[in-house]
């Protein structure tokens, strides 16, 4: 089951032109991209406000994730505030999966963002959410939030934009896309030991857990016969013929 570190920012004195913080903004983004990844199934673990950059590196190291995806907004250069516009996704040069998942989440952003030519996939080396992780890394510069359009597009396009990145990671992970839906109350219903619960709705794909017959399910998403189920706080995929919704 994908896995991913999910890094909003914590920059609480970056101030957006027409007000508001970068780190309140990209919050408020990651709020609505939550739904999501879990209608998707993918799990995440997200920092919290009162960490810092160093932090959320270190606790992204601690852990073992499919990929880190950092949420910040960008500022231009003294003397030239107000006056860029764009969208920046950066990835470290020496990781092709990093590569790979910053320009679909590029591609997918020039479909919403009013200047599509742009935006853009760019290698870093000296952004610390990008050199010093460990899993591959997508760090999104959301526009310049110095500039008033940029800063009214993000905060009037939250949802749009959510929408789009986890769009684009459904591709990299190689899931179906689903929105999010209301949750069902299922249990487990087979005649023989206990029921797989895997990483993707397949039957050759990992299984992350197994449940007993009986065992209480939240079925959060279905993609044809798959549902997409919680089960002793892990997120995975079941067979829809041997859940029984309650």
């Amino acid at each position: 089951m994908p896995n991913i570190y999910l890094s909003p920012s914590t920059q609480e004195n970056n101030f957006y032109v027409n007000g508001g913080t970068e780190e309140e903004w990209m919050n408020r983004l990651a709020d609505a991209l939550v739904p999501y990844l879990t209608a998707s199934g993918i799990r995440y673990t997200r920092n919290t406000p009162q960490m810092t950059a160093a932090s959320s590196i270190r606790a992204s190291n601690a852990g073992s994730y499919d990929l880190h995806l950092a949420l910040h907004s960008n500022a231009a250069p003294e003397g030239l505030y107000g006056q860029r516009r764009g969208i920046i996704v950066f990835f470290y040069p020496g990781s092709a999966q990093g590569r790979e998942a910053a320009t679909l989440v590029a591609d997918g952003l020039k479909a919403i963002y009013p200047l599509p030519n742009n935006v853009r996939a760019e290698p870093s080396t000296t952004i610390g959410e990008v050199r010093r992780v460990r899993a591959p890394s997508v760090f999104i510069e959301l526009g310049y939030h110095d500039n008033p359009d940029d800063a009214t597009w993000i905060k009037n396009n939250l949802e749009a934009t959510a929408r789009s990145i986890a769009l684009s990671l459904t591709e990299y992970f190689g899931l179906p896309f689903l929105t999010p839906r209301a949750y069902r109350n299922a249990v487990v219903d087979v005649n023989w030991g206990s029921l797989n619960i895997r990483d993707k709705p397949d039957t050759s794909s990992y299984v992350v857990i197994q449940a007993p017959d009986g065992a209480r399910l939240t079925v959060i998403n279905q993609y044809r016969n798959w549902y997409v189920v919680r089960y002793d706080g892990v997120v995975g995929w079941a067979n829809a013929d041997f859940v029984t919704l309650v």
